[in-house]
């Protein structure tokens, strides 16, 4: 044993010496409490409608890409329009309607008409193009201006949200290219129409002049 712990009282000051210095550690560095745990991250969409959401019917709580600019958009830019929604195909025998359907919207979009365009190469295997050979040879061949929406690589039109809707609410299946349904300016009504419907047919732009007479909801 060394000199120094022989001597008196050094066990007793070495003790004071610990205690003080324990002390000052605790003021200078407090015991902290664990820090809550964070909330689990919520999933990246939300189901709180949005006030823009709310006033938007059902039918158009969806955003697709644009045919022409390949860009996301949202379908409740169209609510309280009347809409023509039709699905269409490049070598068609009904592909001569794009023309009556951009005269018609050509026509009465100043009142409130929108065509909606969905290519589809379900039927016939008559759309086989890529979005941008099909938005070329609507533009150039029909000079369409009406919005319409690319063609979705390996799904099929049913699956499409929209017309799952479309499907769901009137028990018309389209059958075959150019099948269009006709919306109210409030998204609840809808009519059905075949693929020989044509758009300059008396009965059907009828449909659609009824319906653009009726008011917005406001």
């Amino acid at each position: 044993m060394s000199n120094l712990t022989a001597l008196p009282g050094v066990g007793r000051t070495r003790g004071r010496i610990a205690t003080v210095a324990f002390a000052l550690a605790t003021v200078s560095c407090p015991i902290m409490a664990a820090a809550p745990a964070l909330p689990p991250p919520t999933a990246g969409h939300s189901t709180q409608p949005s006030a823009v959401d709310a006033d938007c019917p059902a039918l158009l709580r969806h955003t697709l890409n644009s045919l022409q600019t390949g860009q996301p958009q949202s379908l409740c830019q169209y609510r309280g329009k009347v809409l023509v929604i039709v699905n269409t195909a490049s070598f068609c025998g009904y592909t001569y309607q794009y023309e009556g359907l951009e005269a018609l919207y050509r026509k009465y979009k100043d009142r409130g008409l929108v065509v909606l365009g969905f290519p589809s190469n379900d039927y016939g295997s008559q759309e086989p193009g890529t979005n941008q050979e099909i938005a070329e040879f609507c533009r150039t061949t029909y000079g369409v201006q009406f919005p319409m929406f690319e063609k979705a690589a390996g799904s099929r039109l049913v699956a499409n949200p929209v017309y799952v809707e479309l499907i769901a609410r009137t028990s018309q299946t389209p059958k075959w290219n150019f099948h269009k349904y006709v919306v109210d300016r409030g998204g609840k009504r809808i009519q059905s129409f075949g693929s020989d419907v044509e758009p300059t047919q008396s009965g059907f732009v009828s449909s659609i002049e009824k319906l653009l007479a009726e008011k917005p909801a406001s």
